[in-house]
């Protein structure tokens, strides 16, 4: 299956990665192991998975690949003959190709996981040295997607400077877009397509492309080495950040930072704030519907990473969205929604705890607007038409409350809700006939 990597009229200096079915033209939907199972992951979990992408409503909603992550294959060797990673029998008794198959059968897709290093994060064999090899392998498995990690780099291969870049793990050692801690920070300017980390990504992207199988190529660098300047040329999608967590805090942050990138999202291309938390029982449901509302929003790929069989109906629900699905699968408006005010911050505002709380998106079904209460008690938000872009400030609009698909009346020159703490009001804004 040949690429073609084109320049993007709307990201000028961001070269992007097309397959030619159209792959990769929107954002991924489907599901992935680790977040509900990090290493105790079979064959069994992995079918019950996509039987519930099909059981529960999920697959007709657009949701298709079937993701396994870290620790699928036999840990301490490859193939001595082949030198190809061994699916672990125990886990996976039909090997990665049976249960390809399998997924197929039920009409979705699978995924697998490697890593741009000696080892996988989990400490299984992993792909440096073996693009060709293993991208042979997963196109002869029928494998659909690859998540390809970042763990265990070489020596040789090192960056020999660090991007400064705001973690979720160490968020004091940035401030104002400098790192504090006297590290080896690149200059500005620097050029990180000529990097290391660019090149370790790009033999895998020459890999996938010389076989006769498409498969979604999902980077997954954390947000380091200036992956925004490499990304799309080299991947479908490409982490912006560390590794979410289930919390509150975890989520905020990350909008925070993808708040600043989302210029970046387009046909093509989608910086990926990482999956999704909905389920897993660290979120409140006004926390939950803030979370996936945002991740759609921003056209992130929308990957499940809960057992669909032990949540609830409600968490299934808010995934479910057909409205923010539509919005995040708009095969006429490829751009995310972007702040049009920050509210709680002056404009701009680098905040982890406080992001940008007002955005808007055009679409085919309309206008969206988002708001944000990032507060910890409920308050009155307001939509001023004259602030956001794709309103005319003197028209008149009917409004829908896209959680409840109840329509709010029509309205001129401005809206306002109650927004529960921590909450998403999701609007759709039409013009009235």
């Amino acid at each position: 299956m040949s690429l073609k990597v084109l320049l993007l009229s709307s990201i000028p200096v961001i070269s992007a990665l097309q397959w030619e079915d159209g792959t990769g033209k929107l954002p991924a939907l489907g599901w992935n192991s680790w977040n509900a199972y990090g290493c105790d992951i079979d064959e069994t979990k992995v079918l019950e998975a996509a039987q519930g992408l099909v059981d529960f409503g999920f697959k007709d909603a657009g949701y298709e690949y079937v993701n396994i992550d870290d620790c699928w294959s036999i840990k301490d060797h490859r193939d001595p003959d082949t030198d190809e990673i061994i699916p672990d029998p125990d886990k996976f008794p039909s090997g990665i190709s049976g249960v390809a198959d399998k997924v197929h059968d039920m009409g979705l897709k699978l995924g697998i996981y490697s890593s741009a290093g000696t080892a996988t994060c989990a400490g299984y064999p992993a792909s440096i040295g073996y693009e060709e090899i293993d991208a042979a392998s997963w196109a002869a498995w029928g494998v659909d997607y690859l998540k390809y990690d970042n763990c265990n780099i070489p020596d040789e291969w090192h960056d020999e400077c660090d991007a400064c870049v705001f973690n979720l793990r160490n968020p004091d050692n940035y401030n104002n877009g400098t790192c504090t801690d006297g590290g080896n920070y690149c200059p500005d300017g620097y050029d990180y397509t000529k990097s290391n980390s660019a090149k370790r990504y790009q033999a895998m992207r020459d890999a996938l492309q010389a076989q006769n199988r498409t498969i979604l190529y999902s980077l997954c660098s954390w947000g380091s080495a200036g992956v925004e300047q490499y990304g799309n040329a080299t991947g479908n999608s490409w982490r912006m950040s560390d590794d979410i967590q289930d919390n509150w805090d975890s989520v905020v942050s990350i909008l925070n930072m993808n708040s600043f990138i989302v210029n970046d999202a387009d046909f093509w291309g989608h910086p990926d704030p990482d999956m999704l938390e909905v389920g897993n029982g660290g979120l409140s449901t006004e926390e939950e519907r803030t979370h996936f509302a945002f991740w759609a929003a921003m056209k992130s790929p929308l990957l499940i990473g809960t057992d669909l069989n032990a949540a609830s109906n409600e968490s299934k629900a808010i995934m479910l969205n057909k409205y923010l699905i539509a919005f995040n699968q708009d095969d006429v408006y490829g751009a995310a929604a972007k702040p049009y005010k920050w509210g709680t911050n002056p404009d701009y505002t680098f905040d982890p705890s406080h992001p940008a709380e007002f955005w808007s998106g055009e679409s085919q079904l309309g206008t969206f607007v988002f708001m944000l209460n990032s507060q910890s008690d409920g308050r009155s938000m307001t939509v001023d038409f004259a602030e956001v872009p794709g309103l005319d400030a003197d028209g008149e609009y009917d409004v829908l409350d896209v959680w409840s698909d109840d329509s709010l009346g029509s309205f001129t020159s401005e809206f306002e809700i109650d927004v529960s703490a921590h909450d998403t009001a999701v609007l759709l804004f039409t013009p009235s006939s």
